[in-house]
């Protein structure tokens, strides 16, 4: 019978492409991994690895049996867990990975409902940036599904057979310091925040790219007196009266006092809202999980 511990190093080493980087990530030294796939291949009678002076290869039959592992543990975990369930204990666990703002805002009010808690599932949750997260999805992964956003046409690198689910969009609203007086009804024009001090975006994302972009076509080159990738600090920022700053509306649910909204609409932005999904996550799970964030959270449309 074939050691689950070893499949489960197996997956790893498919993985992450060695027997030293499988090791961090599971507690062995790259001897013991070694020794555990070489105790596998003589238990199946199969060449799983080409290994050489400098490096190792999975072969086909490494990379199926892989495959094939995750399913397996994923099936075991949930037998588990089922049993666990008839002592009280959670029925299952789903592993979630979300951006900042949606871990600060929408996994809170999820685990907050009764809709949610009726349903017995534990969730294990990982807070990055998408590009911290989505990895996490691939076959074997540490995630079932990602909370991510989309920025412009910025691309998603997405791992074979992730599946997408479209939650909505998430404008941008353009904010300065109350102290400011600026009037949050009256339809303001890009030349009277042309030479506001602004709080921007860290360079060289994505997202400060767009956001760059459209400035510049607005005919706005900001005097920058700050750069964030935290959007709590920005607002707090603003509302001590530091500069003006575009932030997502989900960013905003719980803003401080001392914000104005106003309206440019010469440099209006929204993001997409996604839901990822790995191949391999529990379907059952999966679809819970996206029926109740639907239900507790109605994302405003741009």
């Amino acid at each position: 019978m074939l050691n689950i511990v070893h499949i489960r190093t197996l997956t790893e080493v498919v993985r992450l492409g060695s027997f030293t980087a499988a090791g961090n990530r599971l507690g062995y030294t790259a001897s013991a991994v070694s020794q555990q796939m070489a105790s596998l291949e003589r238990e199946t009678g199969i060449q799983l690895f080409v290994r050489s002076a400098r490096s190792i290869q999975p072969t086909p039959a490494a990379q199926a049996m892989s495959l094939h592992g995750v399913k397996l543990m994923r099936e075991a975990e949930l037998l588990i867990a089922a049993g666990n369930s008839a002592g009280g204990s959670h029925e299952a666990t789903l592993r979630v990975g979300a951006f900042p703002s949606a871990a600060t805002f929408i996994v809170p009010m999820l685990l907050d409902s009764q809709v949610w808690q009726s349903r017995g599932v534990g969730l294990l949750v990982t807070i990055g940036e998408p590009s911290a997260t989505v990895p996490g999805l691939r076959a074997g992964g540490e995630l079932d599904v990602c909370l991510v956003y989309q920025l412009g046409e910025s691309g998603l690198v997405l791992p074979q057979g992730v599946t997408k689910t479209w939650l909505g969009e998430d404008p941008f609203q353009i904010i300065v310091p109350a102290r400011w007086r600026m009037d949050s009804a009256a339809v303001v024009g890009a030349n009277d925040v042309a030479g506001m001090p602004w709080i921007l975006h860290l360079r060289g994302s994505s997202d400060s790219s767009v956001i760059d972009s459209l400035l510049a076509n607005a005919g706005i080159h900001p005097r920058v007196v700050a750069f964030s990738d935290d959007f709590q600090a920005t607002l707090r920022l603003v509302a001590a009266g530091h500069g003006i700053a575009m932030v997502p509306s989900l960013a905003m649910l719980e803003r401080p006092a001392g914000i104005t909204v106003i309206q440019v609409p010469q440099i209006a932005l929204s993001r997409q809202l996604i839901g990822l999904s790995a191949e391999d996550a529990p379907a059952d799970l999966v679809a819970a999980f996206w029926e109740a964030v639907g239900q507790k959270y109605q994302p405003k449309n741009a």
